[in-house]
């Protein structure tokens, strides 16, 4: 069990899209050659062996293949390589509802969600009238998290809020309107889970941001909020960089590639 006010951190694999290209995942790449650039999807899980928060919830099967990505493990699947059974945490932290980071509520059955309020307001408010802006939301991963909200299983945060001692949550905006990033204290010091905040290291390394975006100046600011949550840059953990797994040591040689430490230091 960790010390108390300090929680173990893990980044589980459930997904990838091996064929994107560096194009795709910024507004203007930081240099003009192209080629390859994956990117992986993660769920994230903090405990501290008594009580446990899940980072997101992943997408399913149908999903992938609607959005032409590749599922290689549910999240339930996925936490449990960690020894998370996903159908007794009653912790989630939903980063944002993006489909990628909204689907499989139903992998969570005890779980109350924590997610902004300007997160659910942009997402069923006029914005989504527009293709371009509604996109990456899936109608049923928000009428889902609407029930939940009349089951009375959202938790809304206005801003920033502590979750428990050493954990708390911080809206950034930027990638979506509601986006929050996850700040945790660990061995190691303050580690901050990014998610969308930053895809990849060089989205905030190069100031280059991501294309898909809902305020440019937010997410540049965002960077900035994040320096200032974490340790040391070295400290921040962006959403979707296959690095992490390379960076950061496997929670067991077996889970090579699919699930990492974030509380101990990293390996590079």
């Amino acid at each position: 069990m960790s010390e108390a006010g300090e929680w173990e951190v893990y980044a589980v694999k459930y997904a990838t899209s091996a064929e994107r290209l560096r194009r795709d995942n910024f507004i203007t790449p930081p240099d003009p050659h192209d080629g390859p650039m994956p990117i992986d999807y993660f769920v994230w899980a903090v405990t501290n062996g008594t009580r446990t928060f899940v980072v997101d919830t992943g997408f399913d099967a149908a999903e992938a293949e609607a959005r032409g990505r590749t599922l290689l493990r549910t999240a339930a699947e996925g936490l449990a390589t960690v020894g998370i059974d996903a159908s007794k945490v009653e912790d989630v932290v939903i980063t944002h509802l993006h489909y990628d980071h909204a689907g499989g509520h139903d992998q969570f059955p005890l779980a109350r969600y924590h997610l902004q309020e300007s997160e659910m307001h942009y997402a069923t408010g006029r914005h989504m009238c527009s293709h371009a802006i509604a996109h990456p939301f899936t109608v049923d991963h928000v009428t889902d998290m609407v029930r939940r909200v009349f089951d009375g299983r959202v938790s809304f945060v206005d801003g920033e809020r502590r979750l428990a001692p050493g954990l708390s949550v911080h809206l950034v905006g930027g990638h979506s309107m509601g986006l929050q990033v996850v700040r945790v204290r660990t061995r190691r010091g303050w580690v901050v889970l990014a998610s969308d905040a930053s895809h990849f290291y060089e989205n905030m390394e190069a100031a280059a941001p991501f294309p898909i975006v809902f305020n440019v100046g937010d997410m540049v600011q965002g960077w900035e909020t994040l320096k200032q949550l974490a340790e040391t840059p070295a400290h921040i953990v962006p959403g979707h960089d296959p690095l992490v797994l390379q960076r950061y040591p496997a929670v067991s040689a077996d889970l090579e590639g699919i699930a990492v430490r974030l509380d101990i230091e990293p390996k590079t």
